[in-house]
């Protein structure tokens, strides 16, 4: 239980609570504040820490609240780790987005390093691979309030996975929704594409977008033909079991140019735990069929994954590597309420899900690959993180422009979520559709005129 009398800053340190597992301790924050210094006194279970910073003048409030939120979380971890004797390998972070920290601090003081190891207790090895992200990202990264991503989400699979909490559905289950989600899909393509200035890239993810029919995934595809200026056009094939030839074909004729294969392991046995209805076998063939076309291909694999050794990840992301896919992203597993997994699963013993990541990241490297991008979860395990690796010239910009929110994002579709980029990223502004998709057929106008409000 944590009690602070700054009310806006309770599920915050909450959150830092729950990094050393929450539930046992009993955390009171008092707060003073003068001119040039804050002061956070931190009591776990009847012992207090005390930690004064100091500050320069703030901006306006929505800096102070800011700085005041950073140094109260950073309190509260370092009190904690006084407590129970523990680091975490993130200290102090608990967003989504490090790299976006990182870029701050270097624009406001001309370095991130010293900032995320003194002060935010970020592991060097973390610290280290934020560095390397920054550095594959030279050249993308690029701040232009023009610049804009269009995406488009397709909510229906094969089958639903075990570990997924998304929303997302077996396309046959609910067939009675495809064709009015489709139409109402097209309609609202065609309608955002005014909302285009300078396209960087598109992309289309699920869900298994390839999981529609051919003539139903041709009409998505043609909308979007419209605005295809021949940029990165990524489709989230991802289960091989709905990958074939002919959507392929189709892919390929619209100028898709590069396509997810997602294996996330290639042990059979976790496979069928996971309710993937495919083998390691059918994803090695669909890889194959995916160069025939001539497309880039991204591959996702998850660490920790139920009754997975550290040897099982190993064998996985070798097999991985002897592909040689130009992009390979690195999930660590995150078992969210909404998942069927998430009463059921058993965590590792700790330090083996870290190990599979390092491992992960050592052999990447030293196959050609860069960390190009990162974003964390909560409830991931180990508290880790998800990193993309790419091969020299072939990161995805897509996923760069998403986590370090720099450019546009015209969303369509069930569970879209629209975003404005306002002075380089300084202010966002969002617009979310609904989630359940008959609620988002429903409200299409409702949705249409959001858009226009948040664009126009």
């Amino acid at each position: 239980m944590i009690d602070s009398k700054l009310d806006y800053l309770v599920s915050e340190l909450k959150e830092v609570e729950n990094l050393f597992g929450g539930g046992e301790f009993n955390i009171r924050h008092l707060f003073s504040e003068t001119e040039n210094k804050l002061v956070n006194t931190i009591v776990v279970n009847g012992k207090s820490y005390a930690y004064g910073n100091l500050i320069k003048p703030f901006r306006d409030e929505i800096e102070r609240k800011r700085i005041i939120k950073r140094y109260a979380k950073l309190s509260v971890y370092k009190a904690l780790s006084a407590f129970t004797g523990k680091s975490l390998p993130w200290g102090a972070l608990t967003g989504i987005r490090p790299t976006k920290l990182a870029y701050q601090q270097l624009e406001e003081t001309g370095e991130f390093e010293d900032f995320f190891i003194s002060k935010m207790k970020v592991s060097p090895q973390k610290t280290a691979l934020i560095s390397s992200i920054l550095n594959t990202q030279k050249g993308i990264y690029e701040k232009n309030d023009d610049n804009t991503d269009f995406f488009v989400f397709i909510p229906f699979c094969p089958s639903r996975c075990k570990y997924c909490s998304f929303i997302s559905a077996d396309v046959k289950s609910a067939s009675k929704y495809v064709d009015a989600y489709v139409d109402t899909l097209v309609r609202e393509i065609e309608e955002s594409a005014k909302y285009v200035k300078t396209l960087r890239s598109i992309y289309i993810g699920g869900g298994t977008p390839v999981a529609l029919s051919v003539d139903k995934l041709d009409r998505v595809l043609t909308a979007i033909d419209k605005i295809n200026t021949g940029v990165e056009y990524t489709v989230e094939a991802g289960r091989p079991d709905a990958i074939n030839e002919e959507n392929l074909s189709l892919l390929k004729a619209h100028g898709v140019t590069r396509i997810c294969v997602n294996p996330q392991t290639f042990n059979d046995k976790t496979l069928k735990i996971l309710g993937r209805n495919h083998t390691s076998k059918e994803t090695e063939e669909k890889y194959a069929l995916a160069k025939k076309f001539g497309f880039d291909v991204n591959m996702d694999l998850i660490a920790a994954l139920p009754n997975e050794t550290f040897d099982d990840f190993k064998y996985s992301l070798d097999k991985a590597i002897s592909f040689s896919p130009e992009d390979i992203t690195v999930h660590t597993l995150c078992i969210k309420r909404g998942s069927t997994l998430a009463e059921s699963t058993e965590r590792l013993p700790e330090g083996e899900v870290e190990s599979m990541v390092d491992y992960a990241r050592e052999r990447l490297e030293t196959n050609g690959y860069s960390p190009y991008y990162l974003y964390r979860q909560k409830y991931m395990a180990g508290n880790l993180e998800n990193v993309g690796y790419a091969k020299q010239g072939k990161a995805c910009i897509y996923n760069i422009d998403v986590m370090e929110e720099i450019a546009r994002n015209v969303a369509c579709g069930a569970n879209a979520i629209s975003k404005e980029v306002i002075n380089g990223g300084e202010r966002l502004e969002r617009e979310a559709s609904p989630k359940d998709v008959k609620t988002y057929i429903d409200k299409i106008d409702q949705i249409l005129s959001a858009k226009s409000k948040l664009f126009g």
